[in-house]
């Protein structure tokens, strides 16, 4: 993991805007939170249809996710609510945001496509290796939490390994290919961002969240494309190859092995196992269609 930029080493309260590639992004978050001591902090904005995913769609409603449907069918007010009663709960806020609203991926060129021609009809830069950002959840959490936030993260992420023998950007690493070392480093850019910077009419926060993608753009090129191969596959600036210490990881593996080693290696073990899962999924479904 090789970091960029301006991490606090302290936990804060804040908004984490990033660009996003594949599933791994997720985790990414969690990552950084664990170098700040805010791993439990970690909140995400996502897509509505990710409610339905067995157990996870309830759990991360539990723990302070937030759930919204795109474009027309965005609910600002219900957003809104969610955030006020986190904020009232006095909750601490890592709240993940990625305003492209889908993956960036370069084997569905029509999405990149409509992406641009969408930004060209705005009159806003067309953008290479990110998507036009959309602003609606960004705003509404923003301007619901501005007296509660300390900053806003913008992150840009770059798996090494992503680009073919032609120059041209691949798909981004699966889970799987991660955890098994397909893609052996990870560029973590962290820009911190005081609210005072940020304009709080939609109009100019439109603006002002394509500009950083403007940024986040540049940064892509420059690791994907530079014409000097020794500026590739690395952000400019100062770098540091973050290394986690065992005291940080051990616990939680030898908890979460344990637990479920004890649970699979006993036939009373293996059916509570299975029965968690199916009525854990029936009962969280139910749940979030009716408290989402």
């Amino acid at each position: 993991v090789i970091i960029y930029g301006d991490l606090p080493k302290n936990k804060e309260n804040v908004i984490y805007l990033s660009n996003h590639q594949c599933t791994v992004d997720w985790i990414i978050a969690d990552m950084l939170a664990i170098r700040q001591n805010a791993l439990g902090h970690v909140r995400y904005v996502l897509k509505d249809g990710l409610k339905w995913l067995p157990l996870y769609g309830w759990y991360f409603s539990q723990h302070g996710g937030v759930y919204v449907k795109r474009s027309a069918k965005f609910n600002e007010k219900e957003m809104r609510e969610k955030l006020r009663a986190q904020m009232k709960a006095e909750t601490p806020m890592y709240l993940v945001i990625f305003p492209e609203g889908t993956r960036y991926n370069p084997e569905i060129p029509k999405v990149i496509a409509d992406s641009q021609s969408f930004a060209e009809k705005e009159g806003l830069a067309i953008l290479k290796h990110v998507l036009t950002p959309r602003v609606k959840a960004t705003h509404v959490a923003i301007d619901s939490m501005k007296e509660y936030l300390d900053a806003v993260y913008d992150v840009t992420v770059a798996y090494e390994g992503t680009v073919d023998h032609k120059g041209q950007r691949k798909l981004a690493p699966s889970m799987t290919e991660f955890l098994c070392k397909e893609c052996p480093r990870v560029h973590i850019f962290i820009d911190r961002i005081d609210l005072k910077d940020i304009p709080e009419e939609q109009m100019y926060m439109r603006r002002w969240l394509h500009e950083r993608f403007e940024i986040k753009d540049k940064l892509l090129i420059e690791f994907y494309d530079a014409k000097d191969s020794k500026r590739r596959n690395k952000f400019p600036g100062k770098s540091v190859h973050s290394k986690l210490s065992l005291k940080k990881t051990l616990p939680s593996l030898l908890f979460l092995g344990g637990l479920t080693a004890s649970m699979l290696l006993t036939e009373s073990g293996r059916k509570l196992y299975v029965k968690t899962w199916i009525y854990g999924t029936l009962i969280g479904c139910l749940w979030v269609s009716i408290k989402p």
